[in-house]
């Protein structure tokens, strides 16, 4: 039991990409001081110290690799470095020889850019790993010295886990008694539960890591706070609330109608180009690569009133008017959430997840999402093939897809589109496809990012299928568990991993060639937002006025129609 009057640190640890404030550890936060304790959030992520080196370590790993083979770098190369990372953290505690460690890295780069690299180029990667975690463990130290918490927790995602693990060890180390707590998006994927990574890294974690803490925290943590979770327990999920599942009836979930506002006010937010919140946990689907609805339980929403009262809230306490809604997807609140942002006369943009529907087709839908303050559809696509949409149910067809891009953007609303290569079955007819659907759709597409298919043991709604049906392979050798701490598995189907990477580096140069962008930086944001006001009469505003916290916005007031548009594939009713 840890009593109200001391000291609780939530962290984020490098790398993730700042796009928005720590979502998780600030709703945490807000949860945890609703019941009376003392917490104090952190985002390591943001200090530059640490993305300095990021950069650097990217910009030499390009150098590396053939421009033919890079494809989205800055997306794919984050495989590469955070097993390298992870790597160097354990290669002195197994006692690594640098010959075996060199094989290892030369593994992971082969893996991912099917590029050999000489050892000696890469040790030079590996002065620079060397240089984080001096930086880093020189920052936690501080941390833990000036803040003396009594509890430690961490939100910990693939890209994070290394820098995580040695926090932790080091938390331990400078004082044995503090409680080290771990949560995060990791356990929806790399240690799902039921896979033998989570059973190995439990048992590897002993020592340094108290309490594991999988999906929606708020409730475990609390309990766990006042002494109710079983002292001789280390894993604990939904299931241990009440000691029942979802079977049984008994509602395991936390109301989201009855917790505050995430508290940001520990971050540096004038480093975010958008505040975050949300609506709505889980999905009410379940696409065959997700993950969404093994992690969070059934589908629940808020109140879609209560949502914009929230997000007038977080804008006046913070001047933001830019926020990412961050539920799976928007489609069942997004015209109803238009509505009422509309009847409070208050301007909010918004950006979140969608599915082409049939309602997204729809041009007087797309119009009203904008004027209520909708700026950008985060649209997972997929593919460009109907075959490769089957394979994976994800229950659209490419006619919607491509009508959904056309009435969205004939609102002036950004289309940030997704795109999955290698999934099993697909062929390189099935990819051409996309390549063909992408050109007859480009300027309806804001930008294009794409990734490959990642299959896991468990967690995905189709794993147990997969397992069943295809034999799991290692992408690495066994022996580099020892220093990975988790391995990664591949379907041993068709399209390999390799033929899933050559698309993404033809995909990308497709994109390229026909202007596409896929920013990364802020620069590149701007020059995308440029693009868009050119092809889009309705087009939304810039990032770089929304920055500008002196102005208010509320152009979305005033967006108009243009009646000689067609949008041919509008239909009224459902598609599926």
């Amino acid at each position: 039991m840890i009593e109200k009057k001391e000291k609780i640190v939530l962290a984020l640890l490098p790398f993730w990409d700042p796009q928005i404030p720590p979502l998780g550890i600030a709703c945490l936060k807000s949860y945890l001081q609703q019941h009376g304790y003392k917490v104090k959030s952190v985002d390591a992520n943001l200090e530059p110290q640490f993305r300095e080196l990021r950069d650097s370590y990217y910009e030499k790993l390009q150098s590396m690799i053939p421009v033919d083979k890079q494809g989205n770098i800055f997306n794919i190369g984050n495989q590469v470095m955070r097993n390298h990372l992870m790597a160097h953290l354990n290669k002195h505690e197994v006692k690594m020889d640098e010959k075996k460690y060199g094989e290892l890295l030369k593994i992971l780069v082969m893996k991912t850019f099917f590029t050999e690299v000489d050892t000696d180029r890469l040790l030079i990667l590996d002065n620079l790993m060397g240089e984080f975690y001096t930086r880093l463990k020189t920052y936690v130290m501080d941390l833990l010295a000036r803040e003396n918490p009594t509890l430690l927790g961490l939100t910990v995602y693939g890209d994070t886990f290394p820098a995580s693990v040695a926090t932790f060890q080091w938390a331990k180390q400078k004082n044995p008694s503090i409680i080290t707590v771990m949560g995060g998006g990791i356990f929806a994927d790399q240690l799902a539960p039921g896979s033998p990574e989570l059973d190995y890294f439990v048992e590897r974690s002993k020592n340094y890591i108290d309490k594991i803490i999988i999906g929606e925290g708020e409730a475990l943590v609390l309990k766990l706070l006042r002494g109710e979770l079983d002292n001789s327990q280390r894993v604990f999920g939904l299931r241990d609330l009440y000691g029942r599942g979802e079977s049984s009836g008994v509602k395991t979930w936390v109301d989201l109608n009855r917790i505050d506002i995430p508290d940001y006010r520990d971050f540096q937010l004038e480093y975010y180009p958008h505040l975050a919140h949300y609506g709505a946990r889980s999905c009410p689907f379940q696409c065959k690569f997700c993950s969404e609805t093994i992690n969070w339980g059934r589908y629940r929403k808020k109140h879609v009133q209560q949502t914009v009262r929230e997000l007038i809230q977080l804008q006046q306490r913070h001047s933001y008017q830019l926020f990412l809604l961050t539920d799976s997807t928007l489609n069942p609140v997004i015209t109803d959430l238009s509505k009422e942002f509309i009847k409070s006369g208050v301007t909010i943009y918004w950006d979140g997840f969608l599915r082409a529907d049939s309602h997204a087709t729809n041009m007087s839908n797309t119009l009203l999402w904008r004027r209520g303050g909708f700026y950008r559809a985060k649209l997972g696509l997929e593919s460009g093939s109907q075959r490769v949409l089957d394979l994976m149910d994800k229950r659209i067809t490419k006619q919607q897809s491509e009508a959904a891009l056309a009435a969205l953007a004939y609102a002036g609303i950004k289309t940030t589109t997704f795109w999955l290569f290698g999934f099993p079955g697909e062929t390189d007819e099935d990819f051409q496809e996309t390549l063909d659907f992408i050109e007859k759709n480009k300027d309806c597409i804001y930008e294009a990012d794409c990734n490959a298919f990642n299959y896991y043991l468990t967690g995905q709604a189709n794993s147990e299928e997969w397992l069943k049906n295809n034999k799991g392979v290692l992408l690495y050798p066994e022996w580099a568990r020892e220093y990975l701490i988790t391995q990664t598995w591949v379907l041993d189907d068709l399209p390999t991993r390799e033929d899933a990477y050559n698309r993404i580096n033809r995909f990308v140069r497709h994109c390229k060639k026909l202007g596409i962008p896929n920013p990364y930086s802020l620069s590149d944001v701007y020059k995308a937002d440029e693009r868009w006001k050119k092809l889009h009469k309705n087009a939304v505003p810039s990032i770089v006025e929304l920055k500008n916290q002196d102005l208010y916005l509320d152009e979305n007031k005033n967006v108009k129609e243009f009646f000689f548009a067609e949008n041919k594939w509008a239909d009224d009713g459902d598609w599926f």
